[in-house]
């Protein structure tokens, strides 16, 4: 006399077997399981999960981008994994997933206080490379990238030449290849950098003003982007750039300036307030430049027309 217990599993058995046949009518399923190198006693048992799951894999193989994705969740496939004798599903992300986490990662350590948003997409792999008078600029920073994740000490770089001939974007491109890296950086446009601390030193929220000045004070990596186009004063000379570039340079923390002057010119900039030609003052924040960086020229096309 058969248990019933073995009467219920045979008739499981036989519904398994059959759900696992009708999916196999289907091309992509079958192409789908044929990969996985498992036997068919295990393959029955997970039918409805591997026809979900070749349904994701093949919307993936399928699609366009995060916008046009058909799975449960965005980003994500629901995929098999075989574990000796079963098989575990667990949401793997898609190359746009991948490459979106990559980006935000980028985004993340790369911190832009007034910058054009293009500059959060700057890399060396979009630089333009025709005009030999980049050489010089790209090979330097190319070698800062080498020495720094070698963890060998070095200048930043002041970075002087013609407007729009993108030293702005050579040294963003710089700073995200290291924020892969988790180095933290931030790129800020100075004159609207002024503005900004002034208008919340003003404000009721003074604290506003302490953490936007200590965070790019202590930065691992800094760009002061277009120096020497501000409106010069006293304050934002003497209590705001020259305290940041003393700090900077007792803690050895690399410093980028990027300027369409060159130092005679700044200098000559820097010591013209409303109380006259403060020569001596300037002075300062030149030998301080002068400290943290190398200097460099970039003349080149006007890379924005």
């Amino acid at each position: 006399m058969q248990k019933v217990s073995d009467k219920f599993n045979s008739n499981l058995d036989y519904v398994l077997d059959d759900a696992y046949d009708e999916a196999l009518q289907n091309d992509d399923f079958k192409a789908f399981v044929s990969k996985l190198k498992v036997k068919r006693e295990v393959l029955k048992k997970y039918t409805s999960l591997l026809e979900e799951s070749c349904k994701e894999f093949y919307n993936c193989k399928n699609c366009s981008g995060l916008m046009a994705c058909q799975n449960k969740i965005t980003g994500y496939a629901k995929l098999p994994k075989v574990n000796g004798e079963t098989l575990e599903f667990s949401y793997r992300p898609c190359k746009y997933k991948k490459k979106l986490d990559e980006k935000e990662k980028l985004h993340k350590n790369t911190i832009l206080f007034n910058v054009p948003e293009e500059i959060k997409e700057a890399s060396f792999k979009k630089i333009y490379k025709t005009d030999k008078k980049r050489y010089n600029t790209i090979l330097w920073l190319s070698n800062f990238v080498k020495n720094y994740k070698q963890d060998i000490h070095q200048k930043g770089l002041y970075l002087c030449g013609n407007f729009g001939s993108g030293k702005t974007y050579l040294i963003a491109a710089t700073f995200n290849e290291l924020a892969k890296d988790g180095i933290k950086s931030a790129i800020i446009f100075w004159p609207e950098f002024l503005n900004s601390l002034k208008a919340s030193f003003n404000s009721d929220i003074k604290s506003e003003f302490k953490n936007k000045y200590n965070y790019i004070k202590k930065v691992p990596l800094l760009l002061i982007d277009d120096l020497g186009a501000e409106a010069v004063t006293p304050w934002s000379r003497d209590e705001i750039l020259c305290p940041l570039l003393q700090y900077r340079m007792d803690e050895k923390l690399p410093t980028f300036f990027t300027s369409n002057l060159d130092f005679k010119s700044l200098e000559t900039h820097l010591s013209m307030t409303s109380k006259g030609d403060e020569i001596i003052k300037a002075g300062r924040i030149i030998s301080r430049i002068k400290q943290l960086t190398e200097y460099q020229e970039l003349i080149s096309k006007n890379l924005r027309n």
